[in-house]
């Protein structure tokens, strides 16, 4: 009897890692081309523009006179100019409008989201209208909601017509970062709401029975409850809106204008660098634009827990596996 059941037990490992190789080389053919687009769409853009941001742009006449063009190395001389140098003041008023643009957006914005999947979530008549009137600010481009809402904040718009005072919003002033926060809010605070009603509707409803026959108020069943259960959902759709505020440019360029302080973003600023051709500043700009959104996604994962790849969710049941695979082992040592 011994001899029967060692035979299986020292095979079965060398046939299931030879599966495990198989399928890795496998999977490793089958991605292959798609590692291939990244690098090329991805992975060299990067490159590119980290070598650019080492160079400048320079004119100037030889030993003989002649005019020279050509990019010359300054090596870091491009970034100390921008946190330092002529360029810092632009840079940090650009930061700071950024960072400003994001955190604010980004709360109101999931307020409202969560405020919409709770009523596109009841049972109610009309409900399959409601949720495509919703959805309709999200799904029309950017540009076009840009010039939507420069129609509206004009000074004979329907913003002064309804607050009755005559605001010049597209001008210099806070009124302008209002301006475009309203714009942003109303454009993709749908989309929060979608991801939601998303995370909503995948809650058991005797979840709730259960808390109602408890005794447990609105307030407390959301915040016990609701919040809880959507929050992977929810990190999810505010890490997408945090990535994409802090990139933010179309908005703000078409709805306000280009070269205006109070509105002026990180992105903005790197396109107003290239535009006047000067590349090497403009490619240092958008590194430290590259960096500071891979920062800010890392932290926001780390601090919340956000499990956007499934990882945590992959160890979880890597780790039930492994457990199951121990009990079977003791039991059979048992019997």
């Amino acid at each position: 009897m011994t001899t029967t059941t060692a035979v299986p037990s020292a095979a079965a490992p060398v046939k299931k890692k030879q599966d495990v190789q198989g399928s890795g080389r496998l999977a490793a053919v089958l991605l292959s081309p798609t590692f291939l687009v990244l690098a090329l769409v991805v992975g060299y853009p990067i490159i590119a523009a980290l070598r650019e941001s080492l160079y400048q742009k320079s004119q100037g006449l030889d030993a003989n006179g002649f005019v020279v063009k050509g990019d010359k190395f300054v090596g870091l001389k491009n970034y100390t100019d921008i946190f330092t140098g002529v360029k810092s003041d632009a840079f940090w008023n650009a930061f700071w409008n950024t960072t400003f643009f994001t955190v604010t957006s980004v709360i109101i914005e999931v307020a409202l989201g969560i405020a919409m999947a709770l009523i596109m979530h009841r049972a109610f008549r009309g409900r399959a209208f409601v949720r495509a009137s919703i959805l309709v600010p999200w799904a029309i481009p950017t540009a076009v909601s840009a010039l939507l809402w420069r129609w509206v904040f004009q000074a004979d718009g329907v913003a002064n017509a309804i607050i009755g005072q005559q605001v010049l919003w597209t001008t210099e002033g806070f009124h302008a970062k209002v301006a475009v926060i309203i714009a942003d809010t109303w454009k993709t605070a749908p989309f929060v709401g979608l991801l939601a009603l998303a995370g909503l509707q995948l809650i058991p409803a005797e979840v709730y029975e259960a808390a109602k026959v408890d005794g447990a108020s609105a307030w407390r069943t959301f915040v016990k409850i609701t919040l809880p259960l959507i929050k992977p959902v929810l990190l999810v759709a505010i890490l997408f809106r945090l990535l994409d505020v802090l990139r933010m440019f179309d908005l703000p360029f078409i709805l306000i204008g280009a070269h205006k302080d109070s509105v002026n973003t990180l992105s903005m600023l790197a396109y107003d660098e290239a535009n006047n051709l000067r590349y090497g500043p403009a490619a240092a700009m958008a590194t430290i634009l590259f960096v500071y959104v891979a920062v800010a996604a890392y932290v926001f994962v780390k601090l919340l827990g956000a499990d956007i790849i499934g990882e945590a969710r992959s160890r979880k049941s890597g780790a039930s596996k492994r457990a199951k695979k121990r009990a079977r082992a003791a039991q059979e040592v048992t019997a």
